[in-house]
């Protein structure tokens, strides 16, 4: 689901997504580094078709607590909002949760709009 301001999607964890697999464990639980690009991927989402052409965001800075564990086979589903503000910067609230509406992850992930010329 996608709207002018949210974004969520469903997600599967799969054996490369785990901690162990990615190099930032040694557990067999959804890794953290899954967890970031999940929840930026949220946020690239929600500002999908909603720049001109010519322009990108960038992730600039990121909170992240991950409190919870999941396992190979779970659902997560992943949120990002964007917050009240104009600009060049947005900042968007993010969580991960399980189906039963537990938070496993949560933060902010700031991103920068600019123009795609300057990454060549």
């Amino acid at each position: 689901m996608t709207d002018e301001q949210s974004a969520e999607f469903s997600y599967v964890v799969t054996e490369a997504d785990t901690a162990l697999a990615l190099g930032s464990g040694d557990v067999s639980v959804l890794g953290t580094p899954r967890v970031l690009a999940l929840v930026e991927a949220a946020t690239v989402a929600v500002l999908r078709d909603r720049l001109d052409a010519g322009r990108t965001s960038v992730g600039v800075q990121v909170e992240l607590r991950h409190d919870a564990p999941s396992r190979v086979g779970d659902t997560v589903l992943v949120r990002a909002r964007r917050q009240p503000g104009e600009g060049a910067r947005v900042a968007f609230d993010v969580d991960v949760r399980d189906t039963g509406g537990r938070v496993l992850a949560s933060g902010v992930v700031v991103r920068v709009v600019t123009g795609r010329e300057r990454f060549g």
